[in-house]
């Protein structure tokens, strides 16, 4: 997670009563912070880049869905072991050389994976991509922060216009490019990055000394978790994460689609990610506290995961569709008070990084598990059961936020930035 001492962050207390439209702060960013945010509609592009060319994948490397999942549960295995390490990584080296070496890692995977010959080839390239990403994004909003213009409140209006555009055109994207050749999705990102890090290179600020960063030790996480609001949070959201992975590795598979169609669905599910978890997020946290809201929003969540499931029991395609684009409005919701609620147990004295970090870490380990899981869950029992075992899922992830004790947790404000540092570490 990104490396930012709250403590010494630029605040939009100057901003209060007047802050500049989306516009005015696009048009005062120096250059530096529209390459950044340039790599980051890229990175960001990735969440729904495989899905639509998945079932092609399955039939030209003639690949069993066990491995087909396996494309996302290393990705995210490896972003599990990345939450521990790069808020170490971006002070010990710094934020310049950690998002650079991201970035190139990203490259050479994604370059790569282009001429791959088989599944194991490209499942082993995910573990490299996901490690670049990790390292990438966990400067890329305090690189933002930092330069943009327009204070706090500008460089999160920035990322999150950059944080839409991804996850929306990233399975567009997928779709386009693969229905010529699965290869094509891959080869393009790794082209649009290679422009993005050599921008980077050349056009970012040098990292300054050491002693002027917050410092942070590879154990900082996982002390963070003896915090039981921190800890019931994190174990909540590594069960939604996933049901959200059910829909990300399985989905594709259930449906069983084409590219152009499979993107379309995809599409309109980052756009509701994309959209709810900046617009809607808050409006339901000013309703219903943001423990409420969160509980709200699982339940949300579980009913879209039933609809899907009756989809597959009944084969009709456009309803489990249909199911997948509508769970991107609870989705989004939750990235943004999940984060919340979890941050409202940071303890004041560190980094909010480290609570982010360790809240994080059980969240992705959810996520590569379900991924795991999913094809097993499917071939053990019927086509439908991963998305009735993401109803228990979600089930299961309503308890442990409702065990949350915290004033703080349940409080209708909610941080400017929530909804970034919530999606940021896909």
């Amino acid at each position: 997670m990104t490396v930012i001492d709250d403590r010494s962050a630029p605040t939009p207390q100057a901003h209060e009563h007047h802050k500049p439209s989306l516009l005015d702060t696009f048009r005062q960013q120096p250059r530096a912070v529209w390459v950044t945010a340039f790599a980051a509609v890229i990175a960001f592009m990735g969440i729904g880049l495989v899905d639509p060319i998945l079932n092609t994948i399955r039939e030209e490397l003639n690949a069993p869905p066990s491995k087909l999942t396996l494309l996302f549960a290393v990705y995210l295995g490896v972003q599990v072991v990345a939450m521990l390490i790069t808020g170490w990584a971006a002070y010990r080296f710094g934020p310049k050389r950690t998002l650079t070496v991201g970035l190139t890692l990203i490259v050479v995977a994604a370059g790569v994976s282009t001429f791959a010959g088989n599944i194991d080839q490209l499942i082993a390239l995910r573990v490299l991509w996901g490690l670049g990403n990790a390292l990438f994004m966990a400067t890329a909003l305090a690189f933002i922060v930092g330069a943009a213009r327009g204070g706090q409140h500008g460089a999160i209006l920035l990322y999150e216009a950059a944080l839409g555009v991804g996850l929306a055109v990233g399975p567009l994207v997928g779709a386009l490019l693969g229905a010529w050749t699965w290869r094509g999705p891959f080869g393009g990102t790794a082209l649009l990055m290679l422009i993005g890090a050599v921008l980077c290179a050349l056009m970012l600020p040098k990292d300054g000394s050491r002693g002027d960063r917050a410092a942070v030790s590879i154990a900082d996480p996982i002390k963070a978790l003896r915090n039981r609001t921190l800890l019931l949070t994190s174990i909540g959201s590594a069960f939604y994460t996933g049901a959200l992975f059910t829909v990300i590795a399985y989905a594709p598979l259930a449906m069983g689609l084409s590219p152009i169609p499979a993107g379309m669905i995809f599409f309109g599910w980052g756009l509701l990610t994309a959209v709810s978890g900046v617009f809607v997020a808050p409006r339901i946290a000013d309703a219903l506290g943001q423990k409420g809201g969160v509980i709200v929003a699982i339940g949300g969540y579980g009913i879209t995961m039933a609809l899907a499931a009756l989809g597959v029991v009944t084969g009709q395609v456009w309803l489990t569709g249909f199911a997948i684009v509508l769970s991107g409005l609870p989705s989004g919701v939750l990235n943004t008070l999940f984060t919340g609620v979890a941050m409202s147990a940071a303890d004041p004295d560190k980094p909010r990084s480290v609570a982010s970090a360790g809240y994080s870490f059980l969240r992705w380990m959810g996520g590569a598990a379900s991924a795991v899981m999913v094809a097993y869950l499917a071939e053990w029992f019927a086509p439908s059961a991963p998305f009735w075992f993401a109803v228990g899922y979600c089930a299961i992830a309503v308890c442990a936020v409702s065990l949350v004790r915290s004033a703080r947790a349940e409080s209708h404000d909610v941080a400017e930035d929530a909804a970034l540092v919530g999606a940021e570490e896909y």
